[in-house]
């Protein structure tokens, strides 16, 4: 009886504070969280702790639109990932996340996108900065939510900062993210009501040249002795718009048969398809970038094949995209062009960005 009782008071607890401009203490207790099976709790230090080995532990009974997430991350120079999440919807997410053992470098703090329950950190390189961490003791991570828009502290320093968040769910779960294990206690939330005019996101410069749709297929399991070139005049294909930036977050629109299982994803591909109109033959200037590889084809002859896979260009190799890392000039025939553009995942962030030059 004495159980069932706390379980309400503590669901009540955090209903009622929700709405309320004060932090929500969501203590590292079973009732509190949804937790993997390898996951334990244990005071220490003083404090009730989670240890999250591998995977995302969940806040029970509460949801999160806009406002303040906090948590203490105990320090550590071992590889590791420690992280928020928020604005859970299924298998899409917001996440932001300490590289516990890239202290002091350029890549050491990192938000990303969960699509279909795949990281897409590969497509964001301008979304990570360099921060210290504390070498002992506890590192605090902040996240400051408003509308489309978030800012990210450490030890109270604002390091980071996202004008456009990337998925479309204005209000989900939150919860906690770890790879190759985090201890995290003292996770807090203030939920406030913002104002549709307090955005922080900036309306940017649109490039013309950018490729902004694509008709793309559905994802398929990639196995290049079986592939059929023949088969993309067969195939279905659904329109589908690119970010601002022209980037397209492939996994936003199509699941892979693979997923979430970061390098031990099998390899999935999809094809993305242009049209090309032209009053005569020309040469046609065409830059792009992908990850994590590509076989592109102009009226069904291939023309560039490549790799931009993580590591694969040596341990130090990130696979990041960028608009300008490829260029072909293409023999365009009189008349109508068609570019397909075989694009091919296995984890880390599926995406292509193109324009004309």
């Amino acid at each position: 009886m004495t159980k069932i009782l706390y379980t309400v008071v503590a669901i009540i607890s955090l209903q009622l504070a929700s709405g309320q401009d004060s932090f929500v203490q969501v203590d590292m207790i079973p009732l509190n969280w949804n937790i993997p099976n390898d996951a334990k709790f244990e005071k220490f230090d003083g404090r009730e702790t989670l240890i999250l080995k591998s995977g995302r532990a969940a806040v029970q009974n509460l949801t999160f639109t806009d406002g303040i997430i906090e948590v203490d991350v105990y320090a550590t120079s071992k590889r590791s990932f420690a992280g928020i999440n928020f604005r859970v919807n299924q298998n899409d997410m917001e996440e932001v996340y300490l590289r516990m053992h890239k202290s002091n470098q350029v890549d050491a703090i990192q938000y990303t996108p969960i699509f279909n329950d795949e990281s897409n950190w590969q497509l964001y390189r301008e979304h990570q900065a360099k921060v210290a961490f504390k070498e002992t003791g506890w590192n605090t991570l902040r996240i400051d939510v408003r509308n489309s828009s978030a800012k990210i502290s450490i030890n109270g320093q604002e390091v980071l900062s996202v004008n456009q968040l990337k998925t479309d769910g204005l209000k989900g779960g939150i919860g906690l993210w770890a790879l190759f294990g985090s201890r995290f206690s003292n996770f807090r939330v203030l939920q406030k009501d913002i104002s549709e005019n307090s955005d922080l996101s900036k309306a940017s410069d649109l490039n013309p040249n950018l490729i902004t749709n694509w008709d793309i297929t559905q994802a398929f399991p990639f196995e290049e002795d079986s592939f059929d070139v023949e088969s993309f005049s067969k195939a279905k294909y659904t329109k589908v718009f690119t970010e601002e930036s022209g980037l397209l977050p492939i996994s936003k629109y199509v699941k892979k048969s693979s997923a979430g299982s970061f390098e031990q994803n099998g390899e999935d591909y999809i094809v993305a398809t242009q049209t090309i109109h032209s009053d005569k033959k020309r040469t046609q200037a065409f830059s792009f970038d992908y990850s994590d590889k590509i076989m592109l084809y102009l009226n069904g002859t291939l023309v560039f094949k490549g790799n931009n896979a993580f590591r694969a260009k040596g341990v130090q190799h990130t696979g990041h995209i960028g608009l300008d890392a490829n260029r072909l000039y293409l023999q365009l025939e009189k008349g109508t062009n068609q570019i397909h553009c075989v694009v091919i995942d296995k984890a880390n962030g599926w995406g292509l960005i193109a324009k004309w030059e």
